[in-house]
């Protein structure tokens, strides 16, 4: 027996299907997949909305269950728009050069270090792009194109040296 529930429209040219506890949205831009369990919290999908109910009226139940509203609203939204990161290279010394080799990014010549520095890219859709000083991070997932910017953020953090002189880096300039 359902308390309380949170809904969430399904916009055309999207699927969702829940079997147990695994969540799987689909549409024009790919699709993704994700578990969403915790006891008293129940999704089911009844026509173009998503239900998520509480079984119990509970604080700690009510917020899983907007988390997960949450969670479901930014599948749809990255299975129709994508998401997509823009960092900025920015060096006052040293030209630092960025690569792409399969699944990590290369940043060399960092600081005139002699060794390259490595940032993973997570998640499989995930695509890293590079424009001159610019680098583009998209993909469907938001939290893979959110971790993957934030690893090359800090693939290029300046340690023991003071900051305000050395600025160097590779910068999150807009999320979108």
């Amino acid at each position: 027996m359902v308390v309380k529930d949170l809904v969430v429209k399904i916009p055309e040219g999207v699927s969702v299907n829940v079997e147990g506890d695994k969540v799987t949205v689909s549409g024009p831009k790919g699709t993704l997949s994700r578990t969403l369990s915790y006891p008293g919290v129940e999704i089911r999908v009844e026509g173009d909305e998503v239900f998520i109910g509480v079984t119990k009226d509970r604080r700690r139940q009510r917020a899983i269950a907007g988390t997960y509203a949450a969670h479901i609203r930014n599948m749809i939204k990255g299975v129709t728009e994508g998401y997509e990161y823009k960092m900025k290279i920015v060096y006052s010394h040293f030209p630092i050069q960025v690569k792409v080799q399969g699944d990590e990014v290369v940043i060399s010549n960092f600081l005139g270090e002699r060794h390259p520095r490595f940032a993973k890219i997570v998640g499989e859709g995930t695509k890293v792009e590079i424009k001159g000083n610019e680098l583009v991070v998209k993909g469907v997932d938001k939290e893979a194109v959110g971790q993957t910017a934030a690893n090359i953020e800090q693939a290029t953090k300046v340690k023991d040296l003071d900051i305000r002189v050395f600025q160097d880096g590779i910068y999150i300039v807009e999320k979108g």
